[in-house]
């Protein structure tokens, strides 16, 4: 690794993709919540680098060439031999609406943070509730130990809680994970079905009021009826996208947090950053898998 400042690294899985779709035929790709986070955040024009482990397969080799065609940092990539990455599903509904299964058991990404690591050098650090999912059974401690050192360096912590109850024993598992990460956490961006599932909540209210002693910088909670709503310091803001026909949700919210993100990062307003996330996630969900063509994503 390298002494380069990235503006941002992402860290987590990324899996191959197949997109059901007519026939019994199926689009392959790739995805994974950080991944697609990633790959957007390096089309808005951010310095971006994915941190994750491959195996040695074709997949991976793969994966690995297309993070560079993105344009993203790969010095913290990691190919493990005799090792496969993950497989995921997506069958949507007549609405758009996903629902995925997964063959990720033996990924290498679950040893992402099997030992101390060396912290990357950037900015912002992104991780996710399934990053968290994926390695906590063994490996929290390191991650912690890795985010601690991170905002020791001045780097702003950013986490998506983004809560999957299968990848968890027992939801209490899951909130003592979330409980050792929060704290080290200075921007937020769960989305509210998430946070009720999790913390058994039910307004948007109780969801404020379940970060408030985090003291967080910035706090992104993304609703169902597709409003956002943005609390930093005294101040709440909020915005509702318009519905548009979508046929894939798959990296709705991924996408969404990229373009908040992007904005943020070069300088731009909330009222901005929500009006260039919600923009971005309408013209994903309008695409098969969590990935859009490239030729087809507007501004790139």
């Amino acid at each position: 690794m390298n002494n380069l400042e990235y503006d941002i690294v992402c860290a987590g899985e990324v899996m191959v993709e197949f997109s059901s779709l007519d026939n019994h035929q199926w689009q392959q790709g790739f995805g994974g919540d950080t991944y697609n986070t990633a790959v957007y955040l390096g089309r808005a024009g951010l310095n971006c680098a994915y941190m994750t482990r491959l195996g040695d397969d074709l997949f991976s080799t793969q994966v690995a060439s297309i993070i560079a065609a993105e344009g993203l940092g790969t010095d913290h990539l990691e190919h493990i031999k005799n090792r496969q990455i993950g497989l995921y599903t997506i069958t949507n509904r007549l609405d758009g609406e996903r629902s995925f299964d997964y063959w990720r058991g033996l990924s290498p990404a679950r040893e992402l943070f099997a030992a101390n690591l060396t912290p990357p050098n950037c900015r912002y650090f992104y991780i996710s509730g399934i990053t968290l999912a994926i390695i906590a059974d063994q490996n929290l401690e390191h991650l912690v130990t890795c985010l601690t050192a991170l905002r020791a360096q001045g780097t702003t912590i950013v986490f998506d809680p983004n809560y999957r109850p299968k990848l968890w024993t027992s939801v209490t598992e899951a909130r003592q994970a979330y409980g050792q990460i929060l704290p080290l956490c200075q921007i937020v961006m769960p989305a509210l079905e998430d946070d009720i599932a999790l913390w058994e909540i039910s307004t948007l209210e109780e969801s404020m009021a379940l970060y408030q002693p985090f003291d967080l910088e910035e706090l992104i909670i993304k609703a169902p009826d597709l409003s956002c709503h943005v609390v930093i310091n005294d101040s709440y803001l909020t915005g509702t996208a318009i519905r548009v026909n979508a046929t894939d949700t798959t990296g709705a919210g991924d996408s969404f947090n990229a373009g908040y993100l992007a904005a943020r990062i070069q300088g731009e307003s909330i009222p901005q950053a929500i009006q260039a996330a919600q923009q971005l996630a309408a013209q994903v969900v309008q695409h098969r898998g969590a990935i859009m063509p490239r030729q087809l994503h507007q501004g790139t």
